[in-house]
């Protein structure tokens, strides 16, 4: 007959081999994030395992730097403003023009209210399958969360616009008070849309009815509460850009009336007039006509 103890000591290291060859297989620690290192954050992945990584140096741009979309900086302002006071507030959608200050709008926000409270958590679209995870992060924290997710898009069959459904609205879950998602996008509608799609439309008396297909397409970019739209910038809006980035590099208003032809070239042989451009215009200019202004100022373009 088995000693009793020798029987146990079998089965405990038994069970130790078990554990080793299960632990590769099995998620690791969830890794707390710093949440004093920093305002803003980007979602990283490591293996399988998801994790925050602070952000310490942020672009210095300003609210006051983005000339020529006061209208839409008024909208995402007063969202904004309503959400760090802790007042209802909307998912947004950005769309439109490249270049023409969508993200740099949202950086801005941060600096803008950074000290109230606002936090920015950049996510990928490859990793929006994990947004439940990083909103289950954020949950109960006394900050105020914007996920942000930059130049969104999906293809035709990509299953992972269904996840940020979910989130936005379409879970039994609520999301929480604290967390609003902030998106960027040179599609309105965020998948691509294809001419057969029309023919799917229906006439039922005087109304058009959208097929399944654009209907599917629509349900997404609608679960957005406030869409603001950007525009391409005529030749006036653009040369007021440049002006304003090439004054903040140090350079007069002679130096700036100067410029404006090689801005007007610059822009063509770019075939855009959009912010982005105008500000790399101003790198180039400022740096090989005032080296010494242009290395005293390091702000951050004027974005997508």
């Amino acid at each position: 007959m088995t000693d009793p103890i020798s029987q146990l000591a079998s089965f405990l290291a038994r069970a130790e081999q078990l554990l080793e060859r299960l632990e590769p297989l099995l998620p690791p620690a969830r890794r707390e994030p710093d949440w004093k290192a920093a305002r803003a954050f980007r979602w990283r992945k490591s293996g399988h395992a998801g994790y925050l990584q602070a952000l310490p140096r942020l672009p210095a741009i300003r609210l006051r730097d983005l000339r020529d979309i006061d209208d839409q900086k008024a909208r995402i302002d007063a969202n904004t403003r309503q959400f760090v006071a802790g007042q209802p507030a909307n998912n947004v959608l950005l769309t439109g023009a490249r270049g023409s200050g969508k993200s740099s709008l949202i950086k801005a926000l941060l600096n803008e209210y950074g000290k109230r409270g606002l936090r920015l958590i950049e996510v990928d679209k490859n990793d929006l399958v994990d947004l439940a995870d990083i909103v289950e992060l954020l949950e109960g924290r006394p900050e105020r969360f914007v996920i942000f997710c930059d130049d969104l898009s999906f293809d035709a069959g990509d299953a992972t616009y269904k996840a940020l459904k979910v989130v936005l609205d379409g879970s039994l879950a609520a999301a929480p008070d604290n967390v609003l998602i902030y998106a960027t996008s040179n599609r309105r509608h965020l998948m691509p849309e294809y001419f057969e799609e029309n023919l799917e439309s229906q006439r039922v008396r005087d109304e058009i009815h959208p097929g399944e297909a654009i209907e599917e397409k629509i349900s997404l970019s609608e679960r957005f509460g406030l869409w603001i739209s950007f525009y391409p910038f005529d030749q006036d809006a653009y040369l007021n850009i440049v002006a304003h980035w090439l004054k903040s590099f140090g350079c007069g208003a002679a130096e700036i009336a100067g410029a404006e032809r090689e801005a007007l070239n610059w822009a063509l042989m770019r075939g855009s007039r959009s912010g982005r451009v105008a500000w790399q215009f101003a790198k180039d200019w400022a740096g090989s006509h005032a080296p010494a202004a242009a290395a005293q100022n390091a702000r951050g373009p004027r974005g997508k």
